[in-house]
């Protein structure tokens, strides 16, 4: 009983940190100024068009609902605490970060930017990592990468793994950003292409041996469905 009880918890801990530091890692990408995520480009893309009328916390967790809906009737097993956890609070964090970000550097140099978007890629994906492997459920964005996982696509007879099936989803999202507004810049290309690697790395050399308590996992590529 004290070992579930032990994995339980570090799963709830694992959930918000990985959460907290997605959300943060955004601020990291605004104030470096390189661009953000793929889809925190969607994401401030669309908001641009009803910016006047709505912030982006309440816009942010909107959109989610939106996407919940169809997560829900696609494959409702990735939906769960961490779930709900990042849509109500990741737009609210996202805008915390930023002002105090901003409060600790108000004018940043080049030389101040450019180490802040490397560990705003490296925060984001260590993040991701956590809450994927707590396997308390994941973003609906995060979501619709690993159930088409979980499905099996399959491209010249061969089954694509997760972080390429990733890698396609972040660059519809940032040509969707740059459709709506939100052109993209450095930061949004380097996650486009490196974020599905960069899970699985956190995943199988941090996130599955905090969690099981041993070295060696399954695959690294991505946590069991709920």
């Amino acid at each position: 009983m004290k070992s579930l009880d032990c994995i339980a918890a570090k799963r709830l801990v694992m959930t918000l940190s990985g959460v907290f530091a997605c959300s943060f890692s955004v601020g990291l990408f605004n104030l470096s100024a390189f661009g953000v995520d793929p889809f925190q480009c969607f994401a401030q893309g669309t908001h641009g068009l009803v910016s006047s009328r709505v912030g982006y916390g309440p816009y942010y967790l909107g959109l989610s609902l939106l996407m919940l809906a169809g997560i829900w009737l696609w494959d409702r097993r990735f939906v769960g605490l961490a779930t709900f956890i990042n849509m109500f609070l990741t737009g609210y964090i996202v805008d915390w970060s930023f002002r105090f970000l901003s409060w600790l550097l108000p004018s940043p140099s080049l030389y101040q930017r450019i180490p802040m978007l490397l560990a705003a890629v490296v925060v984001m994906c260590f993040g991701s990592a956590l809450y994927y492997t707590a396997n308390l459920g994941v973003s609906v964005y995060d979501a619709v990468s690993l159930i088409l996982a979980k499905r099996g696509i399959r491209v010249g007879g061969r089954t694509v793994p997760f972080k390429w099936i990733r890698v396609f989803n972040d660059l519809v999202c940032v040509t969707l950003g740059t459709l709506t507004g939100k052109l993209p810049g450095a930061g949004t290309l380097v996650t486009a292409f490196f974020m599905g690697p960069l899970i699985t790395f956190f995943n199988r050399t941090f996130a599955e041996p905090f969690l099981q308590g041993r070295a060696d996992s399954p695959t690294g590529e991505m946590p069991p469905a709920p």
